[in-house]
């Protein structure tokens, strides 16, 4: 048991793996044209901001049922 969980009197879930991922840009192909470097930009933000909301999300579990702290 480690410090913060013996004052919290609670154990924490563990965070999900997927949410510690960091999302790499989009790899630039010489020659190949700019708006298709631009879609898959899109994307890799497309991904980098679900995982944002899967991270709330699970935040957002944690205090309605463990409540926060002042």
């Amino acid at each position: 048991m480690t410090t913060g969980q013996a004052a919290a009197g609670i154990a924490l879930p563990p965070l999900p793996n997927d949410l510690r991922r960091q999302e790499a840009h989009a790899p630039v192909v010489e020659g190949e044209p700019v708006i298709a470097i631009l879609a898959r930009e899109r994307q890799a933000l497309d991904r980098a901001n679900a995982r944002q909301g899967r991270t709330l999300q699970f935040y957002d579990d944690l205090t309605s049922r463990y409540g926060t702290r002042p």
